[in-house]
């Protein structure tokens, strides 16, 4: 057993706590966290961005998801800690498995800041059968957390409407106008990204999220900021200032101020707030549990903000582009790691006006690494790329004109029948997608079938969501719309497409030891016509940048599928041909976009 897990039941006898529970989120339930907030890395060597440990007096257990079952499998091996492969046969649900292992009249700990009201909540209700003590006030692996990071205080940075498309003041009157709206009197706001998007303020205390640590509490006549000294430059409490906004340099102070709210009602969304702030609310408030406001603001894009991601997909697409003339000129001519690869695709972007930093860890994986859908090199851990088969590379930019996301999957020589297939099949899967038209107010459930279909019409699947929605300069993964084919109610992205939406479009398919391949463009959500039947929307593809012909089998693609890969090349190459630097580039990029026949 890792000494960490040790140590932990060791505190959990002095405190007489039979079960706790250790999330990876932090004080504001957001997906990625800074290194403050790592704690399930630290204490099993699990470095996933999604997981939950449950530790007994006994056993110690871990939760992932389908993206992470094979990084697991690997970083847990020896470590004497169970992974738990959630949602597969067999494997128990987490709360079941906490339930069971909690003894009548036992104690159930956890740190309150760290998990969502909501999760706590069901988990009361369920032990509240055993007359289970709830213990959420301490954070136990801080004690045994030797040289810990410090939470980060970064400076802050103004957005400009010129980018944003709209201002601070407006976005907090159209609050205002909203909470008056749903009757209530106060308001407070947890989300980092959501508070970003209000106040036009971007940060750096999330790697690759460019947010700031902060809470935000709104009553009808005050505006109440938290959030960290560091954060505050000169002309960041200049422009606050402008916008009424107070300042408190105390982020544990919105646990006390709340404390003080009396007889109101309270606007707030349990699952995106912690449980310890919603414990703090007074019992003669009334709460009201919703969706917040601006995340639904936030996802439906301005027309500002439309046409500034445009651009920034120009540019993305051009230093992708760019890389992959580079990759095909330089693999199986010369020594080649995916490290490398990491460094030059960023070499190629930081080039690019506006660019500030990539938007997620970069996926570079190189034959049967591919198959683990979030596997990231290192320069410790770095597979050399050899003159055959997949590579495939996932990775996005942040720019000050918007977020990208984008996967391309590529030929590094000679490849397998079957490699061709599912390349083949996924590229199928992305274009029927962005190719779709449907009435407004349709879900992702309903469109996620038509990317599935290639690969389900052959008994194959792949164990991750088509599509994710992506914010504006903010969090590659942005709630509320999504593509899957089920409904995950804890993922909270099946909210109805409407004009302005922007999602990924990523079918992909893991052979665990062989390959893996994924084709993603990101594509906004637009209105086409409308009739007697209603608004018709179709999508948009941002993303401009080739898809390898080279790894193609044409024998799976239809007349009509090689119709929108060749209209698809044809946009791309005449948006990109004047942002390539050299004759061959632009040379390359015309044979890589040329039209295909049978």
């Amino acid at each position: 057993m890792r000494e960490q897990i040790v140590k932990m039941r060791e505190l959990m006898a002095r405190e007489g706590i039979d079960v706790y529970l250790v999330t990876m989120d932090d004080d504001h339930q957001s997906e990625y966290v800074g290194a403050h907030y790592r704690e399930i890395a630290e204490l099993t060597g699990f470095t996933g961005s999604a997981g939950k440990l449950v530790i007994t007096k006994e056993e110690a257990a871990l939760w992932t998801d389908g993206r992470y079952f094979v990084q697991a499998g690997n970083q847990l091996k020896d470590s004497g800690i169970t992974l738990m492969k959630q949602g597969e046969p067999g494997v128990p649900d987490m709360n079941d498995y906490i339930v069971s292992a909690l003894p009548a009249g036992g104690v159930f700990g956890f740190n309150g800041k760290c998990v969502s009201c909501l999760e706590a909540d069901a988990l009361k209700e369920r032990l509240s059968r055993k007359q289970v003590r709830i213990a959420y006030e301490k954070d136990l692996p801080d004690e045994i957390w030797t040289g810990r990071p410090a939470a980060a205080e970064e400076p802050c940075f103004i957005l400009s409407e010129k980018y944003a498309g709209k201002g601070a003041g407006e976005k907090l009157s159209d609050l205002r106008k909203e909470m008056e709206r749903l009757g209530a009197e106060a308001h407070v706001i947890a989300t980092l990204d959501d508070i970003a998007w209000l106040l036009n303020l971007r940060g750096n205390d999330v790697p690759c999220n460019p947010v700031f640590l902060s809470f935000m509490l709104l009553e009808k006549d005050r505006t109440v900021l938290y959030t960290s000294r560091g954060h505050l430059t000169p002309e960041v409490r200049e422009y606050l200032e402008g916008l009424s906004v107070e300042v408190v340099t105390d982020t544990d102070q919105v646990y006390e101020d709340v404390k003080q709210l009396s007889g109101v009602t309270l606007l707030l969304e349990r699952e995106k707030t912690n449980y310890a702030l919603v414990s703090a609310v007074p019992a003669d408030c009334r709460i009201l549990d919703r969706m917040l406001p601006t995340t639904i603001a936030k996802a439906h894009k301005n027309r500002t903000e439309m046409e500034n991601l445009k651009q920034a997909h120009i540019k993305d697409g051009a230093a992708l582009t760019r890389f992959m003339y580079w990759f095909k000129h330089t693999v199986g001519k010369e020594p080649l790691t995916e490290w490398k690869t990491v460094e030059k695709l960023h070499e190629f972007r930081a080039q690019q006006e506006g660019f500030i930093e990539e938007s997620f860890t970069t996926i570079a994986a190189y034959g049967p690494n591919a198959a683990m859908c979030h596997y990231a090199p290192s320069p410790e851990q770095n597979t050399p790329i050899e003159a055959r088969g997949l590579y495939l590379v996932d990775s996005g930019g942040q720019y000050l004109e918007g977020t990208t996301d984008v996967t391309r999957t590529m030929a590094c020589g000679p490849c397998r029948d079957v490699e061709k297939r599912d390349f083949t099949l996924s590229v199928i899967a992305n274009l029927r997608l962005a190719d779709a038209r449907f009435l407004e107010g349709t879900n992702g459930v309903a469109l996620d079938y038509i990317a599935r279909e290639p690969f389900w019409t052959r008994g194959m699947n792949y164990n991750h969501g088509t599509g994710h929605g992506v914010g504006y300069l903010l969090n590659v993964h942005e709630r509320p719309v999504g593509i899957r084919y089920k409904l995950v109610p804890e993922r909270q992205d099946s909210y109805p497409f409407s004009e302005g939406m922007f999602v990924s479009d990523e079918p992909g398919l893991y052979i665990e030891g062989s390959h893996g391949v994924r084709t993603e463009n990101m594509i906004m959500c637009v209105n086409d016509y409308r009739n007697e039947f209603g608004q018709f929307c179709r999508f948009e593809a941002y993303t401009k940048c080739p898809m390898d012909k080279e790894a193609l089998d044409l024998n799976y693609m239809t007349d009509r599928d090689i119709e929108l890969l060749n209209a698809y090349h044809k946009d791309v190459c005449e948006t990109l041909l004047p942002h390539m630097k050299t004759e061959e580039e632009r040379t390359w990029l015309q044979e890589a976009c040329a039209p295909i026949s049978r």
